[in-house]
């Protein structure tokens, strides 16, 4: 029986919408600071890497509560799972809003939204497995990404501008109500399953979250996607945390340091929807994978040795349109190449990679920066040959025999 005789709901669609505004709102307060790293730490009194840990802490959080996350995407379903990472965005998100004069207080508020960020980032390819047929889950899982990245947006361009109107704790209160308008949707919106499945009863079929996590680990694509994760989402977590002491060096103001950061992610949003419906459309992971993290040695080369804004802004646009359109394709293949590990393990484990080296690229590349000019060029030839490392592992993967299924 092939895959175009079961039924799809046109409910999936509002379903994935609600998903993607919780994402969104969790992703731009992970980023809120970013772009304003030299304001925050004038305000707060701090250092540039105190400022830097208010978005670490997101991938300090993540090593610990990935794994639970997992089993309770895996064991009670995406809706339960999101409902507590959108509940802990909203509640932590007001509390940073109200109480955001103290920096101890908004580094508390935001080790409890970063351990919500799990429950809902992980749930990404459960969302598209459980609504949608398997010709549109890498698009369904793009859309799902496309979230994280407009939320990263909003908040690359949106945080410099507020910030400058009405001040950093106004800026917080603003985005912690929206946070928690994002979680009252999705629970009036967000079901767990249609009422049939988009495809064949065995297509969801899954082994237990621990047995399948040690049956994914002896597969050598799985090893060689995981090691890509850790240098690509590393690349982009630690760019993104850094982007304005980057090109603070260079005199780019923090409004011009917003952009990249904006047209980076803009960049992704173009991305997140070409590259994941055309690998969908010519039922391929792999080539559009090595595309991609090909295009990304000049994007990251760009944003390095820029000098001219043009140059910064076009070089962020083609680093994000490159390293945020393998994401989603990447987790859908890891998806289906894990088989029959479930999917929110599979998610949260290549997500785990790029969370571990975010630590370690974060706190490198303040540890490596200049210390007469702050320039952090020596850690970014860094990460540019790891980069090219990455799209050489790339070519040894083998493409999903899902797809030829």
């Amino acid at each position: 029986m092939t895959e175009s005789t079961f039924r799809v709901y046109g409910a999936r669609w509002a379903v994935l919408v609600a998903f993607m505004l919780a994402v969104a709102f969790n992703q731009l307060l992970w980023i809120s600071f970013a772009p304003i790293t030299g304001n925050a730490a004038a305000f707060y009194g701090v250092s540039d890497l105190s400022i830097g840990l208010l978005s670490m802490s997101f991938m300090i959080a993540y090593l610990f509560v990935s794994v639970p996350a997992s089993w309770v995407i895996d064991t009670y379903g995406f809706r339960v799972a999101v409902a507590i990472g959108a509940a802990l965005t909203a509640v932590f998100g007001m509390m940073r809003g109200l109480l955001g004069a103290d920096y101890n207080l908004v580094l508390l508020a935001q080790i409890g939204i970063a351990i919500g960020q799990p429950f809902i980032l992980n749930a990404v390819t459960k969302v598209a497995a459980r609504w949608f047929p398997l010709g549109e889950r890498a698009t369904a899982s793009g859309l799902g990404s496309l979230a994280m990245y407009l939320g990263i947006l909003g908040g690359m361009l949106l945080t410099p501008y507020i910030t400058l109107q009405v001040g950093i704790q106004r800026m917080l209160l603003y985005y912690g109500v929206g946070a928690v308008v994002a979680g009252v949707v999705f629970l009036a919106v967000a079901r767990e399953r249609p009422p049939t499945p988009p495809g064949p009863a065995g297509d969801e079929a899954r082994a237990l979250m621990f047995d399948g996590l040690k049956q994914a680990l002896r597969k050598r694509d799985v090893l060689l996607l995981m090691l890509i994760f850790f240098i690509g989402l590393g690349v982009f977590n630690s760019v993104t945390t850094w982007i304005e002491d980057i090109v603070r060096p260079r005199d780019f103001s923090i409004t011009q340091a917003g952009l990249a950061g904006g047209l980076m992610i803009v960049g992704g949003i173009v991305g997140a929807l070409v590259m994941p419906t055309l690998s969908d459309r010519y039922r391929r992971r792999v080539p559009f994978i090595l595309i991609a993290l090909t295009l990304a040695i000049p994007g990251l080369a760009g944003v390095t040795f820029a000098t001219a804004p043009w140059l910064l802004q076009a070089s962020s646009f083609l680093l994000g349109f490159s390293l945020l359109s393998a994401g989603p394709i990447g987790f859908q293949y890891g998806a289906e190449i894990a088989r029959p590990t479930p999917e929110g393990t599979s998610n949260g484990l290549l997500l785990l990679m790029g969370q571990i080296s975010g630590i370690l690229f974060i706190f490198a590349m303040d540890a490596f920066k200049s210390p007469s000019t702050g320039s952090m060029t020596s850690s970014l030839l860094a990460l540019l040959g790891l980069m090219a490392a990455a799209v050489l592992i790339a070519t040894r993967l083998h493409e999903s025999e899902v797809l030829a299924s």
